[in-house]
């Protein structure tokens, strides 16, 4: 095992096409693919710092290997050059070397032999039917006509989406659009399998069939596989090795999974760098606003549903009816279910950006103030100081060219520019959250975990009575889940009501949620769970 060096990272990209005029024949793309690097380091486009530096890495073919690092140590960047999409036309510059094969991974040679799935399935998806999606690749690889079709069916059996080919991928939940990006991939059989974050705003159900569906496609092509995910238990029984990348650059350790995540002369160390280790909670720091008593809010009323039914589109049917719920303030509420019951689109409708199907929403006197009772027909400048809404996707709310004006913005927006105390806010947050490194870079330029936290602290810098959280501990490390926790238990201290659509347990525990599981067209709420229990990765 290496423990010892340093590396941050980038978003872009889509499955590789086969080069132009040269159709690589079937048989060869299942061949598995061999990684190396040499020195190898990447800055994006306006940085003044490398995103990965000092990399030198060999991986044999067919090889499975687990790829860990503290948000925005590279590991997506790696990703991303291994599939060929990083380039001088992006901004960027290289150094060292990156070969897959032998060959650059953006050499025409190199692009039919890499399949890659985004941390945001949105940024992947190109056509508007489900089945031609997945065929897309398979057919720009020049795979014989008659081999397409069966390997689409095939693929979408894999991953559990059972939707009819002809349905429209825009329609599709967050969930189901990552079973549809790595069903499109799968299809392709590429010699090396790149994936980044696939299981991460998944139901529990739901990952262990990735899982196993990405370990059936291995076990039929013998393909190499890079995953890159935080939470490493799920993935720990399928991978051979795994690769720690340190946050400054290089491999800080290297080896068979329970030598490294289970040496307990390495634990601490990795600890340290953020890494999830199976049995270890982290560290949930105080949040210096104010001291924070689970459950002990001062219960005002702020929203109220009766008989609620939401939609995706305003003549779509429902996806859940008769919602009856209330919203108060310094409580918190967690939205369970499984993928495509309806929970964005409940939270969506709970933050006024969705119009109720039929039943009532209605804010109480203190949270409407001199607005209408009824959120959807607010204009954006009464909701923003009302009900603050992160989406399941960051960049649909990206709206600056630096981090500093994005966190700057919801304060401005509500005439707070002038306010001493709240630029102190502002870089309070990016201190809290990491992120006061990248004040100046752009916000599309972040890691997902970076856009994540710079997305929830938008929302938390305008201070709302309301924050609502669609899957808001995405790509988080340890130490950067804990601190989030920290500042969300700060603001229930001081009376905000959190409600988060997310699967992530120990976060819904963490802050002693109420717990909403949205399934089967209904809404139930399930027996909470004290904070004091919770058990991060056993």
């Amino acid at each position: 095992m290496l423990f010892g060096r340093k590396a941050g990272r980038s978003p872009v990209a889509l499955r590789s096409p086969a080069p132009s005029g040269s159709p690589a024949p079937s048989g060869s793309r299942a061949r598995p693919a061999a990684v190396t690097a040499r020195g190898w380091g990447w800055r994006h486009g306006g940085r003044s710092a490398s995103a990965v530096s000092g990399l030198d890495l060999t991986i044999s073919p067919g090889e499975r290997v687990l790829l860990l690092g503290a948000s925005g140590a590279g590991k997506s960047t790696v990703l991303h050059a291994l599939a060929g999409v990083l380039g001088p036309d992006t901004g960027g510059m290289e150094h060292g070397t990156l070969a897959v094969d032998g060959a650059h991974p953006s050499d025409p040679a190199s692009r039919g032999r890499t399949g890659l799935v985004l941390q945001d399935p949105d940024s992947q998806t190109v056509l508007s039917r489900v089945g031609d999606e997945v065929a897309f690749g398979a057919e720009n690889l020049a795979v014989p006509a008659g081999e397409i079709w069966p390997r689409v069916r095939a693929a979408l059996a894999d991953v559990g989406l059972e939707v009819p080919l002809e349905s429209s991928t825009a329609a599709l939940s967050g969930g189901q659009k990552q079973r549809l990006a790595l069903a499109s991939v799968m299809a392709m059989e590429p010699g090396l399998l790149l994936l980044d974050e696939p299981t991460a705003n998944l139901d529990p159900a739901g990952v262990v069939e990735i899982r196993d569906a990405v370990g059936r496609v291995l076990d039929r092509t013998g393909a190499t596989l890079i995953v890159v995910e935080h939470r490493v238990q799920v993935w720990a029984e399928l991978v051979d090795r795994v690769v720690v990348l340190a946050a400054g650059g290089g491999v800080l350790a290297d080896g068979p999974p329970g030598q490294v995540l289970g040496d307990p002369g390495h634990r601490e160390t990795l600890a340290a760098a953020g890494i999830w280790l199976p049995g270890t909670a982290p560290e949930i720091p105080e949040d210096s606003g104010a001291s924070w008593h689970p459950g002990r809010g001062d219960g005002s009323l702020l929203l109220s549903a009766r008989g609620l039914a939401v939609s995706r589109t305003n003549t779509g049917p429902p996806v859940l009816t008769g919602a009856d719920l209330s919203l108060a303030a310094g409580t918190a509420v967690g939205i369970t279910g499984p993928n495509g019951a309806g929970k964005s689109t409940l939270a969506l409708t709970l933050g006024g950006l969705l119009r109720p199907h039929t039943g009532t929403l209605e804010a109480a006197a203190e949270l409407a103030g001199a607005a209408r009772r009824e959120p959807f027909r607010w204009k954006s400048g009464e909701l923003v100081e009302r009900i603050g809404t992160v989406f399941q996707e960051p960049e649909h709310q990206f709206l600056t060219a630096t981090v500093l004006d994005e966190l700057a913005f919801g304060p401005r927006r509500v005439g707070r520019e002038t306010d001493g105390k709240t630029l102190d806010r502002v870089h309070e947050l990016a201190q809290r959250l990491r992120l006061d490194h990248l004040l100046q870079a752009n916000p599309f330029t972040l890691s997902g975990g970076e856009k994540r936290r710079l997305s929830v602290a938008t929302m938390l810098a305008t201070a709302p009575r309301i924050l609502l959280l669609d899957e808001p501990t995405f790509g988080q490390d340890a130490r950067t889940w804990a601190e989030l926790v920290a500042l969300l238990r700060g603001q229930l201290a001081q009376g905000q009501c959190v409600v988060s659509v997310t699967h992530d347990a120990e976060f819904v525990q963490a802050l002693e949620s109420r717990t909403l599981r949205v399934a089967d067209g209904a809404v139930t709420e399930l027996p909470s769970t004290p904070a004091a229990a919770v058990q991060v990765n056993p």
